[in-house]
């Protein structure tokens, strides 16, 4: 009896040990894995991240009216531009490498597929989880500036990072444009993704300063917070400085800061690089009582007629601010 008693024992604890087992043990892979076709598959499990992504620009960078304008993509007919505007994910290309445009659901833009989507159909994230819906598996090169560079550095972003203090001290992009949620990293980061249309981070990277010195008016633009020249990433972005005598309509244009586009062969580049100083001066009979200067930032690189839309000169802008954000202001006596 005593036996009989000692095996019941040793079958209950054979069984708790077979439920331990059992809730340790991963789940059996499904015999039919799931098919990854559209971000709105990511929305159950990650709600947060997909409500950060539908509300930034990469979620619009199929639908947004400034890269279809005439002036840039021409509502895609410029070919080259689809790639990074609808792209196949980037793992199947090569981070590195420049990536390829996808023929479906473009008007997704760059989506959840574009980053996460390796060639075997799992799922790249930050760390293994197989018990996750997705399974993702821990891939590094999510980090990796040249991850991001495959569309952002068809201008050179990445290089001019790679110039600067911040690459130095291993400040990439995700630092200032997914930092992690308040902060906490145990809260991942954030997929707004917050960049040039995001005008406190692009006021965050400049110092604007003006005096008057010897009768004339000395205007600085610093780019003292951005990790990459200013403004980057496209050739079609602007930063313009204004001026006008105070009690006055209309504005005189002084300076453009750009990068202009490969045709644009009679035209130098003005970017302002990382840690530098850009200077210039008012020396106009105009500007000997209370002048107002306004430095303006431009997503896209013509100023439109308000009246027919049709672009229009530097010269026959009137008010900067019917196409345009303003920066900074000031009056200078």
């Amino acid at each position: 009896m005593r036996f009989v008693r000692g095996l019941g024992g040793l079958g209950v604890a054979a069984l708790a040990g077979w439920l331990v087992l059992a809730l340790l043990r991963p789940p059996a892979a499904s015999a039919q894995p799931v098919v990854w076709t559209s971000s709105v598959q990511c929305r159950e499990c990650h709600e947060e991240v997909y409500r950060e992504w539908e509300s930034s620009w990469h979620a619009r960078s199929w639908t947004d009216p400034d890269v279809r304008a005439p002036s840039q993509s021409n509502n895609f007919a410029n070919t080259d531009c689809i790639d990074c505007h609808a792209p196949s994910p980037v793992f199947w290309t090569g981070v590195g490498k420049r990536v390829l445009p996808r023929s479906s659901r473009r008007a997704e833009g760059v989506d959840c597929l574009s980053c996460h989507l390796l060639p075997d159909g799992r799922i790249a994230g930050t760390i293994d989880d197989p018990r996750a819906a997705c399974r993702p598996v821990a891939t590094l090169d999510l980090q990796r500036e040249e991850f991001c560079g495959v569309c952002h550095n068809q201008h050179k972003t990445v290089d001019q990072w790679r110039e600067t203090p911040y690459a130095e001290r291993g400040e990439g992009c995700t630092t200032c444009h997914m930092p992690q949620r308040d902060g906490d990293p145990n809260r991942g980061r954030d997929h707004t993704m917050a960049g040039g249309h995001d005008l406190e981070l692009v006021r965050s990277a400049l110092e604007f300063r003006t005096w008057r010195r010897a009768g004339k008016i000395v205007v600085e633009v610093e780019n003292v917070g951005a990790g990459h020249a200013y403004p980057t990433d496209e050739r079609s972005r602007a930063s313009d400085l204004w001026w006008r005598p105070v009690g006055q309509e209309r504005w005189r244009h002084l300076h453009r800061i750009r990068d202009p586009y490969r045709w644009e062969v009679d035209v130098p580049s003005t970017l302002l690089h990382q840690g530098k100083i850009r200077r210039v001066e008012i020396d106009d009979a105009d500007a000997s009582e209370a002048v107002e200067v306004m430095l303006v930032y431009k997503l896209t690189p013509y100023y439109r007629n308000p009246a027919d839309g049709e672009p229009m000169h530097l010269r026959e802008v009137v008010d900067p601010l019917t196409d345009s954000s303003e920066l900074f202001r000031a009056v200078v006596e």
